[in-house]
């Protein structure tokens, strides 16, 4: 069975040393009192959680998975009860606001905790997970009166939330929503429709779970312009002179769950609505703006999840290669006393591997956490330029994090059953679980080459494309700030070089998405993983500089500092010149692509 440990040592590392999160959380209004020693306290109680709670339920699990019986879903042994510890903790409290019994605490120091809980489960971070997006959905774009019964009820953990988007026909394609809503009694709809995979759909975890739906109001436009949101209860609140005082059923039932590869401890249902009684939030035919809010940050939360997935798995293979003995390192006399066999991690190819590993893990959190500190600015810097620039920083990479991390989560957690070997692909020591978990993420959410669509053609294009070229800015800047330490001066011409090339390719992209559909629609996958490795670079280089600057001041942290700047270095050397890969690929044009028929293949 894995083994885990909050990786507290190398979070505080970034917020410290690399963003100095103290003065730009604690300067933002109402989070004057988050200090050190409060995001201290979170971070070991969120570990520990993980750590005592989540991981020893996850692989058995993944193994009984969740039962669906008499449409009623029972979740795994445990996790009923793994879930009231969590309540009982007052993590789904973390960053809601306090009018509704929230801790108005920073998003980014819960995206942080959320990562520790994908690394113990990511189906049980998963149930919580959607519960954030649908409370932001509600807060956002809902009425009071929604606010009052909801808020409260999903900010204490007692009711769970979901997200509603996919039927049978339509896929990711949510213009062919067929689901309705017709006008009822007390300003309320009937929602009739059905829905597919939807996660945390049904299960035994809450007192109630709150569904937001996309449906069709009557005479409502074709395509997305018609889609209305809707909160749609599994148990309708009863409120009596503005006070709650219970609930009952509604016309949502459990079809069915399916049968999946991995994250089998998530109850993904077939939802039906049979005349439900829902309630619109926000604009009628305006559910795509309310429901976007839920899926940015759901697509922000897939960043977090895919890096705690990475995480165990890079600290079980880290673990296992200096533990398995198997033949002896090349080239040098063996370490052993007894001239016997070595450790795996003395061969190259299992150092290069492991090397793969830290390098994308530790690097994506740092690409995850700037994002997260960014969400935090969006939403409370007084001043409103600070405030729509880290807007602007957001949309903009937000396919890149959502997909380029995943794909990188899923390749880390497949290194990690190689250096396994056999034994990796062995249930019991749970390496070939954490893949299989991992191979969801590049794929809901909308998959990942949506992402690169949505990249090319929405968010290039964002102020006429003064939000890219800002962003480049500001990677120009960090090189030019870094020059000045010729220890990385590899590094600073490394990243330079990929810069040039991004924004040279970023050009093209632009023409084609104006002038060429197609040859923007074969390139885009390629384009996104170019962008998420020059971004992956700057976060490297920012590593790099702020180890190096500490070294000197801190002996007693010599191994870990110097370990991060050799990481860096190897990231430069070994993994960020396959921007030039991808930036291969697009310069060869659609031809290839397009040149075989549907018959010829």
């Amino acid at each position: 069975m894995p083994t885990y440990q909050g990786p507290i040592h190398d979070v505080q590392f970034l917020l410290n040393d690399v963003f100095d999160y103290d003065a730009q959380i604690s300067t933002l209004p109402g989070f004057d009192e988050v200090t050190p020693d409060i995001v201290a306290a979170i971070l070991k109680g969120a570990a520990e959680f993980s750590e005592d709670c989540l991981v020893p339920i996850n692989l058995p699990g993944d193994l009984t998975g969740c039962k669906w019986e008499n449409g009623n879903v029972t979740t795994p042994m445990g996790y009923k009860a793994a879930y009231d510890a969590y309540r009982n903790g007052g993590w789904p409290a973390l960053a809601a606001e306090p009018e509704y019994g929230g801790q108005a605490l920073p998003a980014s120091l819960a995206l942080i905790v959320r990562e520790f809980i994908a690394s113990g489960s990511l189906s049980f971070g998963m149930y919580f997970g959607l519960t954030l997006g649908a409370y932001r959905s509600i807060s956002a774009h809902a009425d009071d009166a929604l606010k009052r019964i909801y808020l409260p009820k999903l900010a204490d953990g007692s009711w769970a939330g979901t997200m509603c988007l996919t039927e049978p026909q339509s896929g990711s394609d949510l213009s062919s929503v067929r689901t309705r809503a017709e006008p009822d009694q007390d300003g309320a709809y009937r929602i009739t429709g059905t829905k597919i995979f939807i996660s945390g759909g049904d299960h035994d975890l809450t007192e109630n779970i709150v569904h937001l739906v996309l449906a069709r109001l009557p005479g409502a436009p074709s395509g997305t312009r018609g889609i209305s949101l809707f909160v749609v209860p599994k148990r309708v609140p009863v409120v009596e002179n503005g006070v709650l005082t219970g609930t009952v059923p509604n016309a949502v039932s459990c079809g069915s769950i399916e049968h999946k590869m991995g994250i089998r401890a998530q109850a993904t249902a077939v939802l039906n609505f049979d005349g439900a009684r829902g309630w619109l939030i926000g604009d009628p035919n305006g559910g795509m703006r309310a429901m976007f809010t839920m899926m940015n940050s759901s697509r922000l939360g897939v960043a977090v999840q895919s890096v705690g997935a990475a995480e165990i798995a890079w600290q079980n293979a880290l673990a296992y290669a200096k533990d398995r003995r198997q033949g002896r390192g090349p080239g040098a006399a063996a370490q052993t006393p007894d001239g016997g066999p070595e450790p795996i991690i003395v061969h190259p190819d299992v150092r290069k591997n492991l090397l793969t590993m830290k390098a994308f893990v530790e690097g994506m959190r740092g690409l995850y956490i700037e994002a997260a500190i960014a969400l935090d600015v969006k939403a409370r810097h007084p001043d409103r330029a600070v405030s729509d620039a880290a807007e602007g920083t957001l949309a903009l990479l937000t396919p890149v994090l959502k997909a380029f991390i995943s794909d990188c989560a899923l390749r880390v957690t497949e290194i990690g059953i190689g250096i396994f070997g056999g034994h990796g692909y062995i249930h019991e020591n749970g390496m070939e679980q954490l893949y299989r978990d991992a191979r969801i993420v590049p794929l809901y959410e909308g998959t990942n080459a949506i992402q690169a669509l949505d990249l090319v053609h929405r968010k290039l294009a964002l102020e006429d494309g003064a939000i890219v070229e800002r962003y480049f800015d500001a990677v120009s800047k960090l090189i030019v700030e870094q020059r000045a330490n010729s220890r990385l001066d590899d590094m600073t011409a490394a990243l330079d070089n990929g810069l040039q090339l991004l924004r040279e390719t970023t050009a093209a992209m632009c023409r084609h998405a104006n002038d060429d559909a197609l040859e923007a629609a074969s390139s885009a996958s390629d384009y996104l993983r170019m962008f998420g490795y020059v971004a992956l670079g700057a976060t490297w280089l920012r590593i790099a500089g702020a180890a190096d600057a500490a070294l000197a001041g801190s002996p007693e942290r010599a191994d870990f500092l110097s370990g991060k700047v050799k990481t860096a270095r190897f990231y430069f050397e070994r993994l960020l010149p396959e921007a030039w890969v991808c930036h291969s690929a697009i310069m060869a044009g659609s031809s290839s692509v397009l040149a075989i028929s549907a018959t010829e293949l």
